[in-house]
């Protein structure tokens, strides 16, 4: 990139510094250029993925494969298009999908793995869990629902840099247009000073700290009122402001140690610090905007980041920088606050604001309040394999 590209570069970004890694919140608004499904060419791969066997992956062979069978077709519905992945999901198609040794010789025949590896040299990260809650909530103000879930305002502007620069692929800036002049749009704490988001309401809630949490996992479910209808709120867009952590920043305040920080002691905290609610909130400057989708199929989760539905216990979160979107995974780590083994296939299906490194994952438990248990409460180490066509 020239001297000049670099300046001007420099420049936008002084100027709209709402240039963020996104959710989940969920799904992400890159800081760099993401890797697509495919992306990586067939000679060339990450220098932060390291080829090795099948028998060095702990509990392969172990691991109910069939059940991250689904998951896998959710993928390859979208990796299917791309070269480097049309062979092997097409022989996906004949494949008997109910034994598992049958799976496991699918993906042994047509993949290699790849054991990923952070810039630092190192082989394992920090794994943490999210899940889709439900919540409380009606479509008029009114009575315990006072919280307001919002859609995207009209003035929100996305810059794609790669329309300008195509090396900057996946980075995008997200501001306002003020006069003729682009700048970032307003934090969290600037928006709820500012009432700014007034009539953008599209559901209120009964729970402020719910509905904080809700825009960490990046969807989830409302139960109206009546009783008679629950719809899913699905993540819209996000104003750009980089994700930061209300358990670090009461870390950092002394109110709790890192070992305590979950979203179970979080939420105590709070009811034990009531006036200190909105100043914990502000401290993440991230907002993330809704839309409503009509719940089809209870059964079937939120989509990811690549477009698909997630499948609980069988999809992770991860950053594209160093893993392709869509991909199996070889997970291995251990259950929520656990020595207990935790190794298994899933696919990389979503992105986070806070999923930032090569060995960075975030497991989706699933719907409802036993996932949300396992997902605040999971704290881990794990190393990773991506599984790439041969």
């Amino acid at each position: 990139m020239s001297f000049i590209r670099l300046s001007l570069l420099a420049s936008i970004l002084l100027g709209l510094v709402s240039c963020s890694t996104l959710p989940p919140e969920k799904p992400v608004v890159p800081t760099k250029p993401v890797v697509t499904p495919g992306d990586l060419p067939k000679t060339e791969v990450s220098p932060a993925l390291r080829p090795t066997t099948f028998n060095a992956l702990p509990g392969w062979k172990a691991d109910n494969q069939r059940e991250a069978w689904p998951a896998f077709q959710s993928s390859c519905s979208v990796l299917i298009r791309r070269v480097n992945w049309k062979n092997a999901c097409a022989a996906a198609a004949s494949v008997d999908s109910n034994n598992d040794d049958a799976v496991r010789q699918f993906f042994e025949t047509y993949f290699t793995p790849y054991q990923v590896t952070n810039p630092d040299g190192s082989d394992n990260g920090l794994v943490t869990g999210y899940y889709e809650p439900l919540l409380r909530g009606a479509r008029k103000r009114g009575g315990p629902y006072q919280t307001p879930l919002h859609r995207v305002p009209d003035d929100i502007l996305t810059i794609d840099l790669a329309s300008v620069y195509p090396e900057l692929k996946g980075m995008r800036l997200r501001g306002r247009l003020v006069g003729n002049k682009v700048v970032a749009y307003p934090s969290r704490a600037e928006m709820a000073q500012s009432n700014s988001l007034a009539g953008k309401e599209i559901l209120w809630v009964d729970d402020p700290i719910e509905a904080f949490f809700l825009q960490v996992q990046g969807s989830g479910r409302v139960q109206l009122a009546d009783g008679k209808e629950i719809v899913r709120v699905a993540y819209a867009d996000q104003n750009g402001q980089p994700y930061k952590s209300i358990g670090r920043y009461l870390v950092d305040k002394g109110e709790m140690t890192l070992d305590q920080a979950s979203a179970q002691s979080i939420k105590a905290w709070v009811i034990a610090n009531p006036g200190r609610q909105q100043e914990l909130l502000n401290a993440n400057p991230s907002y993330v905007f809704f839309r409503e989708e009509k719940v089809i199929d209870p059964k079937v989760g939120p989509k990811g980041a690549m477009g698909v539905p997630l499948t609980p216990q069988r999809s992770i979160a991860i950053d594209p920088q160093y893993i392709p979107l869509g991909a199996p995974v070889f997970l291995a780590t251990t259950q929520p606050n656990s020595n207990a083994a935790l190794q298994r296939l899933v696919m990389a299906q979503d992105t986070g604001g806070a999923i930032k490194n090569a060995v960075r994952a975030d497991y989706f438990w699933g719907f409802g309040a036993q996932a949300g248990e396992l997902a605040g409460r999971m704290k881990q180490r794990g190393t990773m394999w991506v599984l790439l066509p041969k």
